[in-house]
């Protein structure tokens, strides 16, 4: 009988928890053996709910999503605390900053994404090119550069507690960005009670997601929240307060002279995936560590990717000196089903191995060059992702290209219809584009139940009424919630990171499940981005209306 075919993951963040939560009942059943290498001392959290945490909306268990316990009692060995330093291929083992050498057949890479940090005078960048790394080591994997006292990013505790220090002194905090996690962290934190500016270099919030007519819709809103905007200002350097051994941020500086005072400073300028120990293994990397859609990387078949670590793109046509196309998926969705599907033809390979006494997979050669796995066990194609912005009474829901206009004269795409609707002084704006009637793209601000149906339709790949007004009465005065919406059908995907529609909601409360977290913990809705919790509690409240309707039966 095939030995324990022995796994290696590196990375526990939510992506590594849902690998080993998929890989546990055959851990147990003593086909796989699994190690788990996490660089934080904690149990694995969701870090998405980072910035809820960072100002009191939420507690570190309501954050938790992994079982260490659990893993450990099905026979995994899980090292908290213990960082991997260097992955030597030839003799397939990963060496751990313990000094232990751990050997793997299949080694999986999770390592996750760090913040960026932008250039500013005042702040040190280290580089992560092939030559700092090699001439740095292991002092640079794994490891974030040290920011100034005053200043921080949010991608971890350390970072969420010097968050939830200011805002309960109710101090002056500025976010550099406008993207969708710095505008959480603002909304969140001026509801809170601090003081929040937020600065970025163009000309609207959102501008990957929204168009400049939405953007605008948005600015006005966050002002009414409270928040200071500045906009059209490049961050150039930061000032400081106190002696060189005990200086602190201060002040903001931008290349148009502003100088914008505050307490801490929030980096929030996008990611960077955290592949400089795949780059130091000699593995194809490019914006990320590079991996076929059988999620196995191009340069060695017994070494894997997944979540915001994982660039996946076929290798066809892209030889070592071609740039790689695409960037990783950097949601927590697309990561959950990469770690989904990964573990499960890890499982089935290893139980046929052992019902059969053939050799296990973890002997395939690693030789460099090997073909990809067969087009049928390769994972399928993300959809165009659906950004949603989670904040208390601003609901913003985004999908796909939305900069056209609706007086474009496009020969080139005769078919596309751009249908707009504002009203900029009740922070209301949507904006859709059909391809033959069928919707490709929207961006909505303000207008919760026109999103829920449009992302019903755009789920479906379904036609648009051809009055599109109908679509606005949804968040109208006249609607009536009680007569249903499609947006809220049985058949409608309700949690997108996790693949939950309204029906399985529905028969989860059926079940005695009457809050949101309940639900959750037993359908995983609304445990991933959190942009779906408001919807969720929608569905409970009309569930339990209807339950507590008198009988119309005569």
């Amino acid at each position: 009988m095939s030995p324990p075919h022995r796994i290696v993951l590196i990375g526990y963040g939510p992506v590594g928890a849902r690998f080993v939560d998929e890989l546990l009942p055959a851990v147990a059943e003593g086909v796989l053996e699994l190690t788990v290498i996490g660089g934080e001392d904690v149990e694995a959290y969701n870090r998405v709910l980072v910035a809820e945490y960072a100002v009191g909306a939420t507690e570190l268990g309501a954050m938790t999503i992994g079982d260490r316990d659990a893993a450990e009692a099905a026979g995994a060995r899980v090292l908290l605390g213990v960082s991997a330093r260097a992955i030597h291929r030839d003799a397939r083992t990963v060496e751990l900053s313990t000094g232990e050498f751990v050997p793997y057949d299949r080694l999986v890479l999770a390592t996750g994404a760090r913040a960026n940090v932008p250039t500013l005078d005042g702040v040190d960048r280290p580089r992560r090119d092939l030559t700092s790394l090699e001439r740095h080591g292991a002092a640079l994997v794994g490891r974030d550069g040290d920011l100034p006292a005053g200043v921080t990013t949010l991608r971890d505790l350390d970072d969420a507690e010097r968050v939830l220090a200011t805002v309960r002194e109710r101090k002056r905090i500025i976010v550099l960005g406008a993207g969708v996690l710095g505008l959480e962290l603002a909304l969140a934190a001026a509801h809170a009670g601090a003081e929040v500016c937020v600065v970025h270099h163009g000309q609207h919030p959102m501008p990957r997601n929204l168009d400049r007519g939405g953007g605008l819709v948005l600015r006005a809103a966050l002002r009414r929240s409270g928040i200071a905007v500045v906009a059209n200002s490049r961050a150039e350097a930061i000032g400081f307060r106190g002696a060189d051994d005990e200086r602190r941020f201060d002040r903001l500086i931008t290349a148009d002279g502003k100088e914008l005072r505050g307490d801490l400073l929030v980096l929030s300028c996008g990611v960077s995936p955290r592949n400089e120990l795949a780059t130091l293994a000699g593995l194809r990397t490019a914006v990320g560590i590079v991996v076929h859609p059988s999620l196995q990387t191009w340069t060695d078949p017994a070494i894997h990717a997944i979540g915001d670590c994982a660039q996946i793109a076929d290798s066809a046509g892209h030889g070592s000196d071609r740039i790689v196309p695409g960037a990783p998926a950097g949601l927590i969705g697309p990561g959950w089903r990469q770690a989904a599907w990964l573990a499960g033809r890890f499982v089935a390979a290893a139980r046929s191995a052992r019902s059969s006494d053939l050799a296990p997979l973890g002997a395939v050669p690693a030789a460099p060059g090997s073909p990809p796995i067969a087009a049928d066990e390769a994972l399928a194609p993300e959809r165009e992702p659906i950004v949603m912005l989670k904040a208390e009474h601003l609901d913003v829901v985004a999908v796909g290209d939305v900069s056209a206009d609706p007086w474009d004269d496009d020969r080139e795409r005769p078919r596309r219809r751009v249908a707009q609707w504002a009203d900029p002084e009740h922070d209301r704006y949507v904006k859709m584009v059909t391809e033959d009637g069928v919707l490709t793209a929207f961006a909505s601000v303000g207008m919760p139940r026109t999103a829920a149906e449009l992302t019903l339709l755009f789920e479906r790949r379904a036609e648009l009424p051809a009055d599109r007004s109908m679509l606005l009465r949804l968040d109208g005065p006249d609607d009536d919630p009680s007569t249903g919406s499609a947006g809220l059908a049985p058949a409608a995907t309700v949690c997108w990171c996790n693949g939950v529609t309204a029906g399985r909601i529905a028969e989860s409360a059926a079940c005695g499940n009457a809050t949101v977290d309940a639900i959750g913990r037993d359908t995983r809705a609304g445990t991933g981005c959190g942009g779906c919790r408001g919807r969720i509690a929608e569905l409970l409240a009309r569930a339990f209306e209807a339950d507590d309707a008198p009988s119309r039966a005569g």
